[in-house]
């Protein structure tokens, strides 16, 4: 690359320039190669250095040493010095805020609300970071994390002595082997697949979002992702230690959630699919409201799987030791209910039932005049933020014609990725249209290009678990999509529209969350996080302080994030995140520095607790 200048000084600038260009474009492979590996097996480090610095690309447009400087101290009026923010106590290492133990015994147990996320109050959050325990290391890359997970990463052995027979999990050594088993299928989740797939549609890419109920381990999820089927797993933090951390250690998609007194944080119409395997959920209970909340999240024409009691409970009550008059009256509730929300049963062998949802109204019209068919009056169907689940039926959307689906056809998966979503082709989205919803995708391309320039660890397989804290309709996601990762959509509930129902009819998944408040995951469960326009958006909603420490412990060690902001929004973060263990680096927008919104990139240093951390 040739640069001119008229003096030795120009030329002196144009050598630095350079030199910080290919310096922050090798940041992320130099990290890569030091990353400690799932058992510190490092490659030559020198080598790989080597390999992964010589085709470095110098992006002429991006001025990594921007016009705003580092510093910016008219930007903050405080003392330069960073906050230094002090380790906790290793006694928090797997802490999650929101789903924390001691706080949840003292709920009432009525409908599992001890089960669901109690926030602790603003003097009662932490403000230290939280630590990874003693040996942590990365996880395995997929698909080899989808089988074996680190010990030290969770080290927890409960599950292989409750769950033994079942092949939940077993302990070999310093590792975690996950065979694929589950309480309904000791022999494999491939073989249980195969059976769902003799009546549910995966081949052809018609069924793409599942949502697991109580997921164990998530061995459901992890397998029908070679179906092409990305699934939302969740299971609440109970007496099985660690099932969703698990999870997300294999790279599955998963959650801390649990069916209780508050409505699912998904948007209506989500679901191609929904399943329970013995998730202990009771189905029959509280006048069918639990079967109604899956019907909201559940598309039309999309399928209900239950495998289980009480399924064919005339030939299984002995072997599951229960009396078979409580089994036949559970179910005579569940089938009474489906018939209700006018749900057909499509297939009943072994312990295993498959119901398909209607499609429209129309082919549901004799639910109109049964007086137990109470609607839901909600303007807002997917206004769900800790409301109160209610025991009614989600109406269709209107259809055009008898055979038409309710609320618009899906193309099938990945053509459905990038065609143009029934939300936004009705006009449901307030300003957005089809013309501006194409510009937004080809936005979003460009943005993703553009990371993957500073960063070229990303398409490499090293970040699994994405998540990006503020989706919008789904552009960065769409941007990544592969099969080495996922990408958790988060839309905020303060978000000027509701736009999680388009993401998911993209044939992504994402979830409803506040960042005033903590995430319901567990630490160290994302690789990358991305967070667009985040702290713009929180501006004086809640304390910045907070959001990045939570992006803290859910971040992995050696974990990336980026940040695209107003820059005198980045300026402020880069500063406190300055005392808080990451390494960061201020960027040009790629369309040059003259714009005023910059990217900020950092990456989180690795550091391991002990027991005389501070707090």
């Amino acid at each position: 690359m040739a640069l001119k200048s008229s003096s030795a000084d120009g030329r002196t600038r144009s050598s630095i320039q350079i030199f910080i260009v290919v310096g922050l474009c090798c940041f992320f492979y130099i990290l890569g190669a030091w990353q400690r590996s799932g058992f510190g097996k490092a490659d030559n480090l020198a080598m790989e250095i080597t390999k992964s610095t010589g085709d470095c690309n110098i992006i002429p447009n991006l001025n990594f040493e921007t016009h705003h400087g580092g510093d910016a101290g008219s930007s903050d009026d405080s003392d330069s010095k960073p906050k230094t923010f002090q380790p906790c106590h290793s006694r928090f290492t797997d802490y999650t805020p929101c789903q924390d133990q001691k706080r949840a015994m003292t709920f009432p147990r009525e409908n599992m609300i001890y089960r669901e996320r109690h926030c602790p109050p603003q003097e009662e959050k932490l403000h230290c970071l939280i630590p990874a325990p003693q040996g942590y290391v990365t996880p395995f890359p997929w698909p080899k994390s989808r089988d074996y997970v680190p010990f030290a990463n969770a080290p927890y052995k409960s599950l292989t002595v409750e769950k033994a027979i079942q092949n939940w999990v077993q302990y070999e050594g310093n590792v975690f082997r996950f065979p694929g088993g589950g309480t309904q299928f000791p022999q494999g989740a491939d073989k249980y697949i195969d059976q769902l797939a003799s009546v549910l549609p995966f081949t052809n890419g018609t069924v793409r979002t599942a949502l697991d109920t109580g997921c164990g381990v998530a061995s459901l999820g992890a397998y029908l992702w070679s179906r092409n089927v990305i699934t939302m797993s969740f299971a609440p933090r109970d007496s099985h230690e660690a099932q969703v951390q698990f999870a997300l250690e294999r790279g599955v998609p998963a959650v801390i959630g649990v069916f209780g007194s508050v409505k699912l944080p998904y948007p209506s119409k989500a679901f191609d699919m929904a399943h329970c395997s013995r998730c202990l959920i009771p189905w029959g209970a509280n006048d069918g409201m639990y079967l109604m909340e899956v019907d909201r999240v559940l598309r039309p024409g999309g399928y209900w799987v239950l495998s289980g009691p009480p399924i064919n409970w005339k030939n299984n009550y002995k072997s599951w030791q229960r009396p078979k008059e409580e089994l036949q009256e559970e179910q005579r509730k569940i089938e009474e209910t489906a018939k209700l929300l006018c749900w057909d049963k499509k297939y009943e062998k072994g312990e295993m039932a498959i119901w398909q949802k209607r499609v429209n109204a129309d082919s549901c019209r004799a639910r109109q005049d049964d007086s137990r068919a109470t609607l839901c009056k909600s303007a807002d169907v997917d206004d769900v933020w800790y409301k109160k689940m209610e025991a009614c039926i989600t109406p269709y959307s209107d259809s055009g014609s008898s055979d038409e689906l309710a609320g618009g056809a899906l193309k099938v998966f990945p053509e459905r990725l990038y065609a143009i979503p029934p939300r936004v082709a009705s006009g449901s989205i307030p300003g957005v249209s089809v013309e501006t919803y194409q510009d937004y995708n080809n936005e979003w391309k460009k943005h993703v290009n553009a990371y993957k320039k500073i960063n070229k660890l990303i398409d490499s397989g090293r970040y699994r678990n994405i998540m990006d804290m503020n989706a919008g309709l789904g552009g960065f996601a769409a941007a990544l999509e592969s099969p080495k990762l996922w990408v958790m959509n988060v839309v905020p509930t303060i978000a000027e529209k509701s736009t999680l129902g388009v993401i998911y009819e993209r044939g992504l998944i994402g979830i409803y969350h506040d960042w005033c408040e903590a995430f319901s995951t567990y630490p160290r469960t994302y690789d990358l996080i991305h967070a667009s326009g985040v702290f713009s958006l929180y501006r004086d909603k809640c304390d910045m302080e907070d959001i990045l420490l939570e992006m803290d412990r859910i971040l992995r060690p050696e974990g990336a994030v980026i940040f695209r902001d107003e820059v005198d929004v980045l300026v402020k973060v880069r500063k406190m995140v300055g005392g808080m263990k990451w390494d960061t680096k201020m960027v040009d927008h790629e369309d040059g520095p003259l714009v005023p919104e910059k990217i900020l990139v950092a990456v989180k240093q690795y550091w391991v607790g002990n027991s005389t951390s501070a707090q």
